[in-house]
């Protein structure tokens, strides 16, 4: 016997309002997947190394083994930003497992305080999950002044693991590259130019009290 044309109807409603339900969950959860999409990569990228993405140790190397590894290091600039930036070293050879600490250099050689932010990899790209960055200037922007040098600090070890890996058995050398950007945030540089203003105007008030 079919049900009475008031209960269809109901019947009918709480279809339709589940169908609405479950594409607002869809459109919800593909808008999430959307916002998060970037920070996800990353942390994909970190985790398995992939395109050559270094990975973060919260902690040095405990002890080191007799594998040595040639690490590379490059540099690069982009044309918006307006510094000089180079390696200190251009090579160095280490053991797996090795603590290092390495350095680049970096100018402002434009007119004005700008904020700078490095991306970086490591090439062959298979070697990046065994590399570890303990303290890297890349896990924060840069501020510098113009005419300002600065030396930045990275301080890594290669994995022992790497040595037992039967794929990176031909991996002899590793490169590490970074590139500077400028910032698209350039808050911090407003900062700096204010304080550094403030300090002018204290300094000019001082001396005109003191003569």
């Amino acid at each position: 016997m079919p049900p009475p044309m008031h209960a269809a109807r109901v019947i009918r409603g709480h279809a339709n309002v589940r169908v609405f339900c479950a594409l607002a969950i869809l459109v919800a959860s593909m808008g999430g997947l959307a916002y998060a999409s970037v920070p996800l990569y990353e942390l994909f990228c970190q985790v398995t190394g992939y395109g050559g993405t270094t990975r973060v140790a919260a902690s040095p190397s405990g002890a080191a083994v007799d594998h040595t590894v040639t690490v590379r290091f490059d540099a690069s600039v982009n044309g918006e930003l307006g510094w000089s930036f180079s390696p200190v070293q251009r090579a160095v050879t280490v053991r797996a497992g090795e603590n290092v600490l390495a350095f680049y250099k970096a100018e402002n050689t434009g007119d004005e305080t700008v904020v700078g932010t490095a991306t970086f990899n490591v090439s062959p790209d298979k070697a990046g999950i065994y590399f570890n960055k303990v303290e890297c200037f890349c896990f924060t922007e840069q501020v510098l002044r113009p005419g300002e040098r600065v030396n930045m600090p990275v301080s890594f070890f290669i994995d022992p693991e790497m040595a037992k890996d039967r794929n990176l058995q031909d991996v002899t050398t590793i490169t590490l590259s970074y590139t500077f950007f400028r910032a698209t945030d350039q808050g911090r540089a407003t900062a700096v130019e204010q304080a550094r203003a403030s300090s002018v105007g204290d300094t000019n008030t001082m001396d005109q009290m003191t003569n």
